[in-house]
């Protein structure tokens, strides 16, 4: 769970969202406040695409182990699509087993050494854009992250609404 008071990290990415090369400028000031803020091991934005029913990462820290590119199918019948996708909520994974219980990949997540998981959603006039996600040790995650941390993922929006879904 942070310590650190997050104001200052927020003030960099609305500073950010000014600069030109976009959205790759946002995005790596995510990446940075919110590791510096919260911690992630791997830090990762998905674009998201109801219509077509799928996801497509557009930001990685990790390009080699999840490169941008490809798109994953949405799996509508699952709960955490439900709470994430659908109804705009963050989602902690605490452990191993939470992520097997939500990712498909989860046997890559843990041969990197991540155990805990803390997605968030990026809405917009009622709809999901696509989601922030931040992958760390074990129990690294809390209530209380997720409530800062989704200030840190709204402002991913402009970013999301300017690119094209497909």
């Amino acid at each position: 769970m942070s310590t650190v008071d997050p104001s200052s990290g927020l003030r960099r990415v609305v500073a950010a969202q000014a600069g030109r090369e976009q959205p790759g400028t946002l995005f790596a000031a995510l990446q940075a406040e919110m590791g510096e803020a919260f911690g992630h091991r791997l830090f990762t934005i998905m674009r998201h695409d109801s219509e077509a029913g799928r996801n497509r990462r557009v930001h990685s820290s990790d390009p080699v182990s999840y490169p941008v590119s490809g798109y994953k199918p949405v799996n509508w019948d699952h709960p955490w699509t439900k709470r994430v996708l659908v109804d705009g909520l963050p989602w902690i994974g605490r452990s191993a087993t939470d992520i097997a219980w939500a990712y498909p990949d989860h046997n890559k997540i843990a041969s990197l050494g991540l155990a805990s998981s803390l997605n968030l959603p990026v809405r917009w006039s009622g709809r999901t854009l696509g989601t922030v996600n931040l992958l760390h040790a074990a129990g690294h995650y809390g209530e209380a992250d997720a409530e800062i941390c989704l200030v840190f993922a709204a402002l991913a929006a402009p970013a999301l609404l300017s690119m094209d879904a497909s």
